[in-house]
């Protein structure tokens, strides 16, 4: 046990070290750190190879494993309603911050253009629904289509539970067998985790420079200040609660999950690491986690709302126009309401801030002002999606069952006890 724990406590610490050495190697030698990127999607590859498998079998598993349909609605609602709740609250976050700040100088949107707009369809509420419907699950699982993997997946666990004893038991253990396989090569890809890191963070700085950073200096310090401030004050608001544990003892323990999707910039990359971490350091039951962080991965977009939220009040800044409260409510409410709309859509953060942009009568132009730093706020967002994550599975968890420590099997470390 000592052992298992000062060995991870180890690779804590390297990719810490991943993460600084990076950032000075891309300084210092950008030309390098721009041949080296094959390493770090090398690194994100193999974790992206895990996650349809993972996703499909732990779904399957969770809701066949769950006995009821009774059930299955009772954690399902409890989900949707955290994943709401976080998310409005980044919204509201940054609209209170961003009132308080009011970020941007005029500018005219002569001579700008982001061209990336111009792809983007006009949003159809239609077309979002059937987003969710797989015609083909074979081509769904190989094109990496997660919204309707999920689906696909409940509706098979819903099935099962109709089968005979014999069957129902044979499909859940192929499914458990499966995620299982899948958790223990996560485990060997985990172990190169520092090497990834240092060269993904490594190009990202060659690339972005640090020009374009000290002239968007003012935004980014406002969006990562949100993100922040929701990440240790917010999450851990409502985590408290619910739950009544010790949210930074929890957070600490899982601490590695949000490192790395910082480095990867992505959440479904990043799942594999979630969903083993979660229940190795952070006392999370299996059920949960195989329910929760997947359909996470998909649908959990607090670091995405808020980005959006400050970014389209920042570029109303730049093009003269006054939001009004009314104004910004509204904004907020479409914000939270899409998050969860258009997961299912490709870039689905660029049709979120058409869409927007669109219905407020801002520009899209202006896009093109702010896009160079949106790989680094991409990767700061992402941590923020995965915390979230990371809150919501320990509370259904412990709402679900009453189970409230923190790495009950590798760690003598319990959170105080919910009160009776």
């Amino acid at each position: 046990m000592f052992q298992f724990i000062k060995e991870n406590s180890s690779l804590n610490k390297l990719v810490m070290l991943g993460i600084i050495l990076g950032i000075a190697f891309g300084i210092v030698l950008p030309e390098l750190a721009l041949q080296q990127k094959v390493v770090g999607v090398a690194f994100v590859n193999f974790l992206k190879m895990l996650v349809v498998p993972l996703v499909f079998a732990s779904i399957f598993s969770a809701v066949a494993g769950l006995g009821s349909l009774e059930q299955l609605k009772n954690i399902g609602l409890k989900t949707l309603a955290l994943y709401l709740l976080t998310t409005a609250s980044a919204v509201m976050l940054s609209i209170v911050v961003m009132n308080i700040f009011n970020i941007g100088e005029v500018v005219s949107a002569e001579g700008l253009s982001y061209d990336k707009a111009a792809d983007v369809a006009d949003f159809s509420g239609t077309e979002m629904l059937l987003s969710f419907i797989p015609t083909n699950i074979f081509q769904a699982l190989a094109q990496g289509d997660m919204m309707k993997v999920i689906v696909f997946g409940i509706l098979l666990g819903i099935a099962s539970l109709y089968l005979k004893k014999k069957d129902h038991d044979s499909l859940l253990n192929l499914a458990s067998a499966l995620s299982n396989a899948m958790l223990k090569i996560a485990e060997w890809i985990i172990m190169l985790t520092p090497i990834g890191v240092f060269s993904l963070i490594s190009f990202v700085v060659a690339e972005q420079g640090i020009g374009v950073i000290i002239g968007l200096w003012k935004y980014m310090l406002v969006v990562l200040g949100v993100l922040v401030i929701h990440a240790l004050v917010t999450l851990p608001m409502i985590l408290l609660l619910f739950t009544k544990i010790n949210p930074y003892q929890y957070l600490r323990a899982v601490r590695e999950v949000p490192l790395m999707a910082f480095s990867t910039a992505s959440s479904a990359a990043t799942l594999p690491v979630s969903m083993k971490v979660v229940q190795e350091k952070g006392g999370v039951s299996k059920e949960s986690a195989a329910f929760v962080l997947p359909l996470g991965a998909t649908v959990s977009m607090d670091g995405t709302a808020a980005y959006l939220t400050i970014a389209v009040m920042y570029i109303a800044n730049l093009s003269g126009v006054v939001l009004n409260f009314g104004d910004q409510i509204l904004l907020g409410v479409t914000v939270v309401a899409l998050s969860v709309g258009v997961a299912a859509l490709p870039s689905a953060s660029l049709v979120m801030m058409v869409v927007i942009l669109n219905q407020v009568g801002l520009s899209v132009e202006y896009l093109a002002l702010i896009v160079a730093v949106d790989r680094i706020l991409d990767m700061a967002r992402t941590a923020l999606n995965v915390t979230s994550d990371m809150v919501v599975t320990k509370t259904v968890d412990i709402l679900g069952n009453g189970k409230n420590t923190i790495n009950p099997e590798r760690s003598e470390t319990n959170v105080n006890s919910v009160s009776k």
